[in-house]
């Protein structure tokens, strides 16, 4: 049987762990906390409370692993949190586990692109922002020991929608009349996609070319602001959100791109839930008792 590590059990990494689980993975899940680990003890596999970025806690709790996700999040934390997640966890897990194979969940904000365009793996990735240096860091990283780059597009699903939080707080605005393009990418689809890259690709991604084992996860159906809102305006029978006075500073920097992640559906992945409209009304409204 082959053995999997998630590395950052929460809202992505628990549902990719309980498919690897269900397709015959043995799996272990790590979590940043023993809080976070009790909460998942019932599950049907090992979830242990390990520190990613204290090197001596990853070695202590080593085991065999066949590949290993490293799928923490920053918890929108500023560059010193993205540094320790992110590149100090890469480095720790890839040196730790020299023989697995490492998928690393990087994020399509390494893209700046502002003029509205389609971009793909073979796009400049060249992020203003240092949290964005940062993830291109990791991902050269585990490129150059072999791995694999998942860039998702922004995450989404039951419970969890920043536009949607928004615009029922009345904090929602529109940003440039609305025509900045949003990328997005279901909960559950994310899950399928790293079990299906894993599954599917493995230890062919050694050697070759690095850029080949760079791929996006998004929908593939970019929807404006504008849209995004109109539609919860128009279906939630509320006002559209007002336009913003000045620009609006982003974390990861202000882009306005359409994400491709045709390379990905090629290979035979698809989403189960391919465009905003259809994940709100089938997932994510209800879950938010809409």
């Amino acid at each position: 049987m082959s053995r999997i590590l998630i590395a950052g059990c929460g809202y992505v990494g628990r549902t990719a762990a309980d498919l690897f689980h269900a397709a015959g993975w043995e799996v272990e899940g790590w979590t940043a906390s023993a809080p976070s680990a009790e909460q998942l003890s019932q599950l049907p596999y090992l979830v242990r409370a390990v520190d990613l970025t204290d090197r001596n806690a990853v070695r202590a709790a080593s085991s065999s692993f066949d590949a290993i996700i490293q799928a923490a999040s920053s918890r929108g934390g500023d560059a010193e949190a993205y540094r320790r997640i992110y590149l100090e966890a890469a480095f720790n897990l890839g040196s730790v586990f020299p023989d697995s194979l490492l998928a690393f969940t990087s994020s399509t904000s390494v893209y700046a692109q502002t003029d509205g365009g389609w971009v793909s793996e073979r796009s400049l990735a060249e992020p203003r922002r240092k949290t964005g240096r940062i993830l291109r860091e990791a991902e050269e990283f585990v490129l150059n020991r072999g791995g694999i780059v998942a860039r998702l597009a922004g995450i989404y699903g039951p419970g969890r929608s920043a536009l949607l939080r928004k615009f029922l707080a009345g904090e929602a605005v529109l940003e440039a009349n609305g025509e900045r393009f949003i990328n997005q990418v279901h909960r559950d689809d994310v899950a399928t996609a790293l079990l299906f890259l894993v599954q599917n690709l493995g230890k062919q991604t050694l050697g070759g070319d690095r850029q080949s084992r760079i791929y996006n996860v998004a929908d593939n159906h970019p929807i404006s602001q504008h849209d995004a809102y109109a539609w919860l305006a128009a279906h939630l029978q509320r006002p559209l959100p007002p336009v913003a006075d000045s620009p609006i500073e982003r974390k990861r920097g202000s882009s306005n791109k359409r994400v491709s992640s045709e390379k990905l559906r090629a290979l035979g992945w698809s989403p189960r839930y391919p465009d905003f409209r259809s994940a709100m009304l089938q997932n994510i409204l209800p879950t938010f008792g809409m």
